[in-house]
């Protein structure tokens, strides 16, 4: 089981912000938000938005950090990737 987590590469409202995902259950992925203080508007569908400053904290409690193409990778691989035509 494993938490990912890429760069912070996407500006938005001020911040800088990253992906942090599961391979494996949305529950692993739910709990480790839950426990770095992520709250859950942050989530969309197969995947948190995480602010740069949350990344120490996502550290601490398990997440890995991986290029952005080994997240999407690992993402799809795991089969919760959600297409973008199932987004809205």
């Amino acid at each position: 089981m494993t938490v990912l987590l890429d760069p912070p590469l996407w500006p938005r409202h001020g911040r800088i912000w990253g992906h942090l995902v599961s391979d494996t259950s949305l529950t692993e992925l739910h709990a480790v938000a839950a426990r770095s203080d992520i709250p859950r508007r942050a989530f969309d569908l197969d995947h948190y938005d995480v602010p740069a400053e949350a990344y120490g904290a996502l550290v601490r409690n398990g997440a890995q950090l991986v290029d952005s193409r080994e997240l999407v990778r690992r993402l799809r691989a795991s089969g919760l990737r959600v297409p973008a035509h199932e987004r809205r």
